[in-house]
């Protein structure tokens, strides 16, 4: 599958299955649900009763040779929108733009085997597209599915996944576990609460007012940025891009960059922070009441801090001492780059 980057609007569907379609309105009952869609936008929402509810919107020149089923797959309820065309033409991904993706002939996608489908913002193909509105009652099991496009999911309490091969996502106000893997795009968390998992080939995540058990952040190539984030166990890496971190209350730090700054401040909880950069500088900002052992290296680039350190062992390019009793322990390695301890 190739990507490439795109910034659209709003985002495709979700839904689960039952029989029950009224016009361009679906019910799907089940435990576990899974929505596909290939191009469009995606919005998830609260719903109601014990059944997901997706409203589906066609759009283009041929709206009408898109098909929409249901039905147990593998064990899951599923909505699908079916594509009959090998090309699909999504204005909105923009001109000489394209997506390819491998689907299967049920219109499931993001696994192994089926067609190659090409998805692009001009030239000849299907003109067609679909918006959905997922409509997800409390504590409901989903997985969302899009090739292209845009998705947005607010006020949801649920298990929740969202896969796209080529989108933005945005997410707000959300409780219960989230985890968004994303092929090529930026992702938008804020006012989440419950464990978070972002995965993005190329894009930025930024997150604010998060709280969680456990927040995992890879991405290849992208920056990460936080406001106000509170977790047991933190842990980002970083192919390429910076890591900047602000309010952040966690026991367990591991932050990792091939290339990119480390930048992170943090309160009196902080028991383990491990930070590795191939080139880039690191900074930690703390509250005076820090202690921890420290185990700090820099092939190039300097070491400071503001507290007193009790060294162990110090050389040009490595410290090893204490902060106070030496309660926690910290840990940093840059290839190129400078390493600054800052007391707030």
């Amino acid at each position: 599958m190739s990507v490439r980057p795109v910034h659209l609007g709003l985002a495709a569907l979700l839904v689960a299955t039952s029989a029950a379609a009224q016009g361009n309105r679906y019910t799907v009952a089940g435990r576990d649900v899974a929505i596909y869609n290939l191009a469009g936008m995606l919005r998830v929402e609260p719903g109601t009763g014990g059944s997901v509810v997706v409203e589906v919107t066609r759009h283009g020149a041929d709206a009408s040779r898109l098909d929409v089923q249901t039905g147990t797959i593998e064990g899951r309820e599923t909505l699908r929108v079916i594509y009959p065309d090998d090309r699909i033409v999504y204005e909105p991904l923009g001109r000489h733009s394209r997506t390819q993706i491998s689907v299967r002939e049920d219109g499931t996608f993001n696994g192994h085997g089926g067609r190659h489908v090409t998805i692009s913002g001009d030239g000849s193909g299907l003109e067609a597209s679909a918006d959905l509105r997922v409509l997800v009652p409390e504590g409901q099991r989903i997985t969302v599915n899009l090739a292209v496009g845009h998705v947005a999911v607010t006020n949801v309490n649920a298990q929740l996944m969202v896969d796209a091969s080529s989108a933005d996502v945005e997410a707000s106000g959300t409780r219960g576990s989230l985890s968004v893997d994303v092929g090529s795009g930026d992702v938008q968390v804020s006012r989440a609460e419950g464990n978070l998992s972002v995965d993005t080939g190329s894009g930025n995540v930024t997150l604010s007012d998060v709280k969680a058990e456990d927040v995992g952040i890879d991405t290849g190539s992208g920056d990460v940025a936080a406001t106000t984030l509170g977790a047991r166990s933190l842990k980002i890496d970083t192919g390429s891009g910076g890591v900047k971190l602000s309010g952040v209350a966690t026991e367990n730090a591991d932050l990792d960059t091939g290339s990119g700054d480390i930048e992170i401040d943090v309160d009196a909880s902080l028991k383990s922070f491990h930070a590795e950069t191939g080139s880039g500088n690191v900074t930690l900002r703390a509250p005076a009441s820090l202690s921890a052992s420290l185990d700090i290296e820099t092939s190039s680039g300097e070491i400071d801090s503001d507290f007193d350190v009790a060294v162990t062992r110090r050389e040009d390019d490595h410290l090893v001492g204490r902060i106070g009793s030496g309660a926690g322990r910290i840990s940093v390695d840059t290839g190129s780059g400078d390493v600054r301890l800052v007391r707030r």
